[in-house]
């Protein structure tokens, strides 16, 4: 939980120092964010080469690796029909394309809105946004209640990039491979199957 709240602290003091304008003009004609996922990225890939059981695992578990992003489509869409059913405010369509953004709220965004609505493309943008917060705020909960497993899950598309950093501290370094094989898999998936929904 401890580093699930200094990712919301440091979150928050990012906001309240882009809102007071107390960042050098220079780093706002730059995308600082993406060197910092850069450099993320990097150290992730230092700690799993440098661990082999990491591989291993990949080895010994071949194509069941391709369970944990069929179990995640299943239990996304499972949850958007359950949604959808409850309230109301959405299509099935509607509902099913939003929930195949998988947590990548910029491209899934992009295509909801020229696809269908801006309407849309907002609610994609924000479901999927808060989905990636949740999965960076609770995935060591997740962890002790719902298994290892389960912050992959959560994170989507995301697995592979901006939530890899708290799903290798929460579910231990020899889950990064399967994190970034689900993420992999998932962000190829995105513009096909949101296509797809909203078009046939």
């Amino acid at each position: 939980m401890k580093n699930s709240l200094y990712i919301l602290l440091f979150f928050v003091a990012g906001v309240l120092f882009g809102y007071g304008q107390w960042i050098p003009a220079w780093l706002n004609d730059t995308d600082p964010s993406k060197y910092a996922l850069y450099l993320l990225m990097l150290l992730v890939g230092i700690s799993i080469g440098a661990d082999k059981s990491s591989l291993l695992l990949i080895k010994s578990q071949g194509l069941r690796l391709l369970l944990v992003p069929l179990a995640t489509i299943i239990g996304t869409f499972a949850g958007v029909l359950l949604v959808v059913g409850l309230t109301g405010s959405l299509s099935i369509r509607e509902g099913l394309a939003v929930g195949a953004g998988f947590g990548y709220y910029s491209l899934s965004s992009i295509i909801i809105t020229q696809l269908h609505s801006e309407a849309l493309g907002v609610v994609a943008l924000l479901s999927n946004v808060i989905r990636e917060i949740i999965t960076l705020l609770l995935a060591p909960i997740m962890v002790v209640t719902l298994g290892r497993l389960a912050p992959i899950t959560s994170a989507g598309a995301t697995s592979m990039d901006t939530t890899l950093p708290i799903i290798t501290a929460s579910s231990g370094k020899e889950y990064a491979i399967i994190a970034l094989f689900h993420g992999i898999i998932l962000t190829v998936l995105v513009p096909m199957l949101v296509t797809l929904i909203l078009t046939i």
